[in-house]
C-alpha cells in the first residue's frame, strides 16, 4: 500500500476513534427535508402558546432558495414559508420592533446573498416590511465584498431600539462586520449604517454571529481561529474583548447559539463542523466546558432557547442544521448543561 494511502487510512481510523469517545445524543425530532441545502435556523416563540412556536430554517440555492417554517413536530408549514430567494444564508428573530407609536411586531430577517441584501418580515404574519429588500455593504466597490452571510439582531435593553449585525462571504482584516440601525419610515423598514467593526484572521471566512442582548455582547466565528467577542452597543466601543475557543475545534468553527439562564449563567454552543460535534463554553467567562455529539453531520447553523415550549421541550430547545437537508431538534435538557 502506498504511503499516502496508509496516511489516509490512519487519519480515517483516528477520526472514527475520536468520534466513538463521545456518545451520541439522539434528537427528539428530525424535521422534514428541504429541497436543496439546509444552513441556519431561528426560533420564534409564540407568546400566547409556546407549544405553537415556529422554527425557521434557510435552504440555500441561487435561484429558488427558501426560508422554511417548521412546527415543533418538525413538519413544514407551507403558508409561513418563503421561496424564490437568491441564496439565503443565515436567519434571526427579534421581538418587539416598533412599527409606530402604538404598534409593535416581532420580526424575522435573513441574508439574501446573491442580491446583496437582507429581507425583513413581520411575525407571525410573514408580511414583508422591507420594501422588497435592503441593500447592505453598499459602500464596497468589489462584488465579492457585498455578499452578506451571517445575521444577528441586537435589541438595546435600555432604549428598546433594534439593530442588525452582518457578516459576509469575503471581507477585510479589519471591519469585516457592519451594524445597521433599523427604523420605520412610511411603512417600510430602513437601515442606517451605525459602525464597521471586527477583526478577521484572513484564514477562512466569518459567517456565524450571535448576540447576548442581556449582557450586551456580540460573538462571531472567525472560522479558522476562534470565537471573537465585542460589545454589541457601538456606544461601548469597537475594541475586541476576547478571542477564545482555540484548540477546541477540528477545523471550521461554524454556528453559534447562546443558552441564557439567570444573571450571567448559561452557555455558548458552537458547531465544530468537520468533527460533527458541538463545543460548549460558559457564558460568564467563556471557558470551555465540554463537547457533545448530537448525531448531526457537518452542522453549519444552530439556535437555542431556554424557554418552556411545551411537552416535548419543557426545558428548552436546541436546533441544529444537519447535512441531509434537514434540522435536528434536541430537548435542551438532553445536552446535560447542568
Amino acid at each position: 500500500m502506498k504511503k499516502q494511502s496508509l496516511l489516509l487510512l490512519f487519519g480515517l481510523i483516528l477520526i472514527v476513534s475520536c468520534k466513538t469517545q463521545l456518545p451520541e445524543i439522539s434528537p427528539t425530532v428530525v424535521t422534514d427535508k428541504l429541497p436543496h441545502d439546509s444552513d441556519d435556523a431561528a426560533i420564534w416563540i409564540n407568546p400566547s402558546n409556546p407549544s405553537k412556536s415556529i422554527v425557521f430554517g434557510t435552504d440555500k440555492d441561487e435561484i429558488n432558495g427558501g426560508v422554511y417554517a417548521f412546527n415543533l413536530d418538525g413538519k413544514l408549514i407551507p403558508e409561513k414559508s418563503l421561496n424564490q430567494i437568491a441564496y439565503p444564508n443565515n436567519v434571526d428573530v427579534a421581538y418587539g420592533f416598533k412599527l409606530n407609536d402604538s404598534t409593535m411586531t416581532d420580526i424575522l430577517a435573513f441574508t439574501e446573498r446573491e442580491k446583496h441584501r437582507i429581507r425583513i418580515y413581520a411575525l407571525p404574519s410573514m408580511q414583508p416590511l422591507d420594501g422588497g429588500g435592503i441593500e447592505v455593504f453598499s459602500d464596497e466597490t468589489e462584488v465579492e465584498l457585498k455578499r452578506p452571510m451571517g445575521i444577528a439582531f441586537y435589541k438595546n435593553p435600555s432604549t428598546g431600539t433594534i439593530s442588525v449585525i452582518l457578516s459576509r462571504k469575503k471581507g477585510p482584516i479589519k471591519n469585516y462586520l457592519y451594524q445597521y440601525a433599523l427604523d420605520m419610515d412610511n411603512g417600510t423598514i430602513q437601515a442606517t449604517l451605525m459602525r464597521k467593526f471586527g477583526k478577521f484572521s484572513g484564514k477562512k471566512e466569518i459567517e456565524a454571529i450571535a448576540v447576548d442582548n442581556t449582557l450586551g455582547y456580540v460573538y462571531y466565528s472567525d472560522e479558522g481561529v476562534g470565537i471573537r467577542k465585542y460589545y454589541a452597543d457601538p456606544a461601548n466601543g469597537n475594541d475586541e474583548l476576547s478571542l477564545f475557543g482555540m484548540g477546541h475545534f477540528k477545523r471550521d468553527i461554524e454556528g453559534l447559539a447562546i443558552a441564557t439562564f439567570e444573571g450571567d449563567e448559561g452557555f455558548i454552543i458552537a458547531s465544530d463542523q468537520q468533527d460533527h460535534t458541538f463545543s460548549i463554553f460558559k457564558r460568564s467567562d467563556n471557558s470551555f466546558v465540554k463537547k457533545v455529539n448530537l448525531g448531526t453531520l457537518e452542522t453549519d447553523g444552530c439556535e437555542v432557547t431556554t424557554q418552556n415550549l411545551g411537552p416535548k421541550f419543557p426545558k428548552g430547545l436546541f436546533v441544529s442544521m444537519n447535512d441531509e437537508q434537514n434540522f435536528f431538534y434536541h430537548s435542551l435538557d438532553s445536552l446535560q448543561l447542568h
